[in-house]
């Protein structure tokens, strides 16, 4: 992790069509963000709200079910071009690298500015960090947010579903996966006698 570097750690909350079947024309669209800026390892900035929806203003049965988010919250909330302003407040401070869980992120984000015609609000590059998990440890499928935490040993921070509490688990995942990756790629010095133990350790990690 450079030092000097902005990472912003996001998470969306979506709508949901009730049932398989998709209304007419619809698309999911941003109810609630979670943003955590970083530098040097250490949180900047937070920042959580809820986003009124433009197209289907009215959470289904099923959104509310499984998110645990109210009309009212939404209603509440913040228009999506004042959330589309706030993402681009933090470009502005600092060059940046966007961090998310999955692509449906960008993607969905990418795709509400097209349907609102505003501009995207990042320049930075931007990571799939649920892919580079299933990279670094062989995963034939994507590991889900909050079971890639606890196969750390951990737990994730707040309630899952929650955006905030889901971006900071991204950021705690992020110092355990870029830690693990520096110990393999820098590993201490050992004694012939130690060679053993050590191969046991990356053997570890292979699996």
């Amino acid at each position: 992790m450079d030092n000097q570097h902005q990472y912003l750690f996001i998470d969306f909350e979506f709508t949901m069509p009730e049932g398989k079947s998709n209304p007419q024309g619809f698309y999911p669209e941003i109810i609630e963000v979670g943003l955590v800026a970083v530098k040097n390892q250490k949180i900047m900035d937070q920042y959580s709200s809820y986003v009124k929806p433009i197209k289907f203003t009215t959470l289904t049965e099923r959104c509310k079910s499984f998110l645990h988010i109210s009309q009212e919250q939404v209603n509440d909330g913040i228009s999506f071009q004042h959330l589309v302003n706030k993402l681009s407040e933090y470009e502005k401070t600092s060059s940046s690298t966007i961090i998310t869980w999955g692509n449906m992120d960008m993607k969905v984000l990418r795709h509400n500015c097209q349907k609102a015609g505003v501009l995207f609000p990042f320049k930075g590059k931007q990571r799939d960090l649920s892919m580079e998990y299933k990279r670094f440890f062989g995963d034939q499928n994507q590991t889900g947010l909050w079971k890639a935490v606890q196969e750390y040993g951990k737990e994730g921070t707040g309630k899952h579903h929650c955006a905030l509490d889901d971006a900071l688990t991204t950021f705690n995942i992020f110092k355990l996966v870029e830690n693990d990756k520096r110990y393999l790629a820098k590993p201490e010095p050992t004694t012939i006698g130690d060679r053993v133990d050590f191969s046991k350790v990356l053997n570890k990690f292979a699996l």
